[in-house]
């Protein structure tokens, strides 16, 4: 039995017609093409002992659901990565959409029957990484410092809560991060909403300040990988302030502890011509808002820097009227605006850290504008509003919004910005570029 990692599941919500013209076998079976489909994507999740409702470990286990299956794929209701298909740079690291063959060798299996077929055909089944052990570990190894939170009473019952402590490191240089993963505990797994960190250091007056955000994690999220030519710092003699947002879920846990785990660049890690990465949480402009009962909304927000910069990733962030982001990059100089990611299927119950491709990350020259807009519906129309007779405002509770996005920034000097377009074969923007809209 082989054991790996498997960051797929279920994905979107934009209608895709199926049999698109993929080439697809005439008669598939669950043995010969659908259980790898499974092993790949659902299998993760759907397991004995996992977050999925249902296991779909074996042909018995999955022929009762075979026309939600179906349907799911279709709709990309499942694997759940909300992150549009047409617009948008799509060369994106953990990418969990399913692709359009899988999706037609799906439909085309249920709609002949779900057949079993040989059952010596099968894929080598595969041993899954536990909830409570770190998915970053089959690729990394274990981490080389892991921090954890000071301990916490989780009740059974109760309404939102929070924990913001602050722990040592034991981090006694500085170092380039190469990876993070912020890991819940296994029994506290599922009231776990989020779990921020930062580094705090000492000042000149000898008082703690914030040096830099660590981690950010939501329900769904794998971890961040540093890309090359970056480095992200862990500080020496430095402490970490956790914000943990637990949201009871039945299940008392007493002293739970939340983990961060860091993986370094190695020892000899050359730093030279390496620039500087940080996570930045960018929200919207003017700070407050109410969305009226039945109501929708709008917000945006704007932020510019005075040296150019990449962006390396990009997590949207809202709760449960939230219903669609996107993130658009707008020159001044040529009055470009262009879109550069869009999840219109919003979804709270899964935070994703949508990850660029190297060479397909957003490069922005300085002054532009980075334009965050994310729209709010707190109608009956929206099947995750709990209650659409409520007046919602901003806030941290999980019936309050929340309107902001993660992004990872590599911060360039102008020598790097222009090394990286000649790399692209691309050219600065200039005012003969301009466009009308």
């Amino acid at each position: 039995m082989k054991k790996i990692i498997v960051t797929g599941l279920f994905s979107g919500m934009a209608l895709v017609p199926a049999l698109a013209g993929a080439q697809i076998s005439e008669d598939p079976t669950y043995s010969n093409e659908v259980a790898r489909i499974m092993q790949d994507n659902c299998q993760i999740c759907h397991q004995e002992g996992n977050i999925g409702p249902m296991p779909f470990t074996s042909y018995d286990e999955v022929r009762p659901y075979v026309g939600l299956i179906r349907e799911a794929v279709i709709s990309r209701e499942m694997p759940p990565y909300h992150y549009d298909r047409d617009i948008g740079i799509q060369e994106l690291k953990e990418d969990w959409r399913l692709d359009q063959e899988d999706i037609d060798t799906i439909v085309a299996w249920v709609d002949a029957g779900a057949l079993e077929g040989n059952s010596a055909n099968l894929p080598e089944p595969i041993q899954y990484p536990e909830i409570g052990e770190w998915r970053l570990e089959s690729d990394l190894g274990l981490p080389d410092l892991v921090i954890q939170s000071a301990p916490w009473d989780v009740p059974a019952n109760g309404q939102d809560m929070w924990w913001n402590p602050l722990v040592t490191t034991g981090i006694t240089e500085d170092r380039c991060i190469k990876a993070i993963e912020t890991l819940p505990s296994r029994a506290a797994h599922g009231s776990t909403h989020h779990a921020n960190s930062q580094f705090e250091t000492r000042n000149e007056d000898g008082e703690w300040e914030t040096y830099g955000r660590l981690s950010e994690f939501a329900f769904g999220k794998l971890g961040e990988m540093v890309p090359e030519g970056a480095c992200r710092t862990a500080p020496a003699d430095s402490m970490v302030r956790w914000s943990i947002h637990y949201y009871p879920d039945g299940t008392a846990v007493a002293d739970d502890q939340v983990s961060v785990g860091i993986w370094y660049q190695d020892e000899d890690f050359d730093e030279t011509g390496v620039y500087r990465q940080d996570l930045r949480g960018y929200g919207l402009q003017g700070g407050d808002f109410d969305i009226p009962p039945h109501g929708k909304l709008m917000t945006q927000g704007f932020h510019s820097f005075d040296h150019p910069v990449r962006l390396d990733s990009w997590q949207p962030h809202l709760h449960l009227r939230g219903v669609a982001m996107t993130m658009e990059i707008f020159t001044p100089i040529n009055g470009r605006r262009e879109v550069v990611s869009q999840a219109s299927n919003w979804n709270a119950g899964w935070n994703h850290s949508h990850i660029y491709d190297e060479g397909a990350q957003p490069l922005v020259p300085a002054g532009a504008t980075i334009i965050l807009t994310a729209w709010y519906d707190n109608s009956a129309d929206n099947p995750l509003n709990p209650d659409p007779d409520q007046w919602v405002g901003m806030g941290q509770r999980t019936t309050d919004e929340m309107s902001h996005a993660w992004i990872a920034v590599t911060h360039l000097d102008e020598e790097g910005y222009e090394r990286m377009l000649a790399e692209r074969g691309e050219e600065r923007p200039n005012a003969a570029q301009r466009r009308r809209f």
